[in-house]
């Protein structure tokens, strides 16, 4: 009788840790607590682990994020502003308030005819990913190498595309590379898929109530307004103000001309995490693979994953044959440019990281998924095929964000996986896509 118990006091413990080690991350550097509009990590990249003997690397299935950008819609600056000069008119911000009203401002200056577009961090991001690909892999962009970059149709993707084929067309001017931004392509670069919407809707109230218990804008309303009951009477939507406020604290650090401005004092510890907690929970329920969608959501990158099986077969075709000295050709790169809506459900259905875990205790998800940890801005899933002259054997390195990342794959060669058997498991998740009950 005492095993079970010790065990589940271990489990117990372990979520305890976890949930701590995510609050202190946060309390270190709040600006993780942005989500999907924190700045890529390229800070201390950890080296690639060693190639298998005999092994090198031939191809890369790719797909990335656009980089760090303004904010989409010029409301979300407008509205806070709006709010803040209702302060302003009755003379109730405090100094506090009155700064950030003035920051606001001169935000939203700034902004004009920047609508999501890509930031100059944005392009120095890919820049840096494009420059380490070639460092990490040199292989791949040997000689003449083919590379197909594709992107969607939307500018700030784009240039993202154009900002990393600019540098491996510096790094090696033999290079073959082919650009293209199409909608024949955005049915698996960025598919519309009719089934999730009414899925996803089923969900908002469920949504809504756990962000009315977690979000609590006390704290912040003190720190801008002077008069708490004047702040009862004529700010009517407070818990938006909050979130508002949130998502522009958490994209300065999109631009280098902002990225000093801090603008995290306006909340608490805990409220840092716990919009976060609401945050996470949101994009679990708009990407992630839960009871709560059917587990139906994150199929709607099957299409892409298929791409990626598509072209890894052809890359493998072509990279295991000998040229005339007997070496192994490259088959280069596939590389795809487009949003983290597409990013957060591919690693789901992959499975990338444990990315497919299921619940329907949205209360506990923040111990066991995190979407900050997957989708930052310039977010990109890397999969790097090897090849042997001894056997047709190929490997794969799957990384994320530049990061040796694991699959739900059984594998003697780890980190590395025998793309036959991942290649099978990709399929098999294909094939098993759930079929939609009506709602009730």
């Amino acid at each position: 009788m005492k095993r079970p118990i010790l065990t589940l006091a271990a489990l117990l413990l372990g979520c305890v840790a976890l949930l701590a080690g995510v609050r202190d991350e946060f309390a270190a550097n709040p600006r993780l607590s942005a989500n999907n509009y924190q700045a890529y990590p390229d800070r201390d990249l950890p080296a690639m682990p060693a190639t298998p003997a005999g092994y090198e690397p031939f191809f890369i299935n790719h797909y990335g994020r656009h980089g760090s950008r303004w904010l989409i819609g010029y409301g979300n600056y407008a509205y806070p502003i709006r709010q803040l000069e209702k302060g302003e008119r009755a003379g109730k911000l405090t100094t506090r308030g009155r700064e950030v009203l003035d920051i606001l401002r001169r935000l939203y200056d700034d902004c004009q005819g920047r609508e999501g577009e890509l930031s100059d961090i944005g392009h120095e991001q890919h820049q840096g990913i494009a420059r380490r690909m070639y460092e990490n892999f040199p292989q791949v962009f040997a000689g003449d190498a083919r590379v197909e970059a594709r992107s969607t149709v939307i500018i700030r993707c784009i240039l993202s595309m154009q900002n990393e084929v600019d540098v491996l067309s510096a790094l090696n001017p033999q290079l073959r590379i082919t650009t293209d931004a199409s909608q024949a392509t955005m049915y698996y670069m960025n598919y519309t898929d009719t089934v999730v919407k009414p899925l996803r809707e089923r969900c908002y109230p469920m949504q809504r109530q756990y962000r009315d218990k977690w979000v609590n804008p006390k704290h912040m309303l003190k720190r801008l307004f002077s008069d708490q009951r004047w702040v009862r009477d004529s700010i009517t939507e407070p818990v938006q103000l909050m979130l508002s406020l949130f998502e522009i604290a958490g994209n300065m650090q999109s631009h280098h001309a902002w990225e000093q401005v801090d603008l995290y004092d306006l909340f608490s510890k805990d409220d840092i995490y716990n919009v976060w907690r609401y945050n996470n929970l949101r994009w679990y329920i708009l990407s992630g693979e839960t009871p709560l969608t059917q587990c139906r959501v994150d199929y709607m990158e099957a299409n892409l994953l298929r791409n990626f099986i598509e072209d890894a077969d052809r890359a493998v075709m072509r990279g295991g044959k000998m040229d005339e000295q007997g070496n192994l050709n490259t088959a280069g790169a596939s590389l795809r440019f487009g949003h983290e809506s597409v990013v957060l459900p591919l690693c789901c259905l992959m499975g990338l990281n444990g990315a497919d875990y299921r619940t329907t205790d949205l209360e506990t998800l923040d111990q066991h998924w995190q979407s900050y940890k997957i989708f930052p801005m310039a977010a990109n899933v890397q999969l790097v095929y090897y090849h042997t002259k001894a056997s047709d054997d190929v490997l794969l390195l799957p990384l994320l964000n530049e990061r040796v990342a694991t699959l739900p794959v059984p594998t003697d060669v780890a980190p590395y996986y025998h793309w036959r058997d991942v290649r099978d498991y990709f399929l098999n998740k294909l094939s098993q896509q759930p079929v939609i009950t009506p709602a009730q």
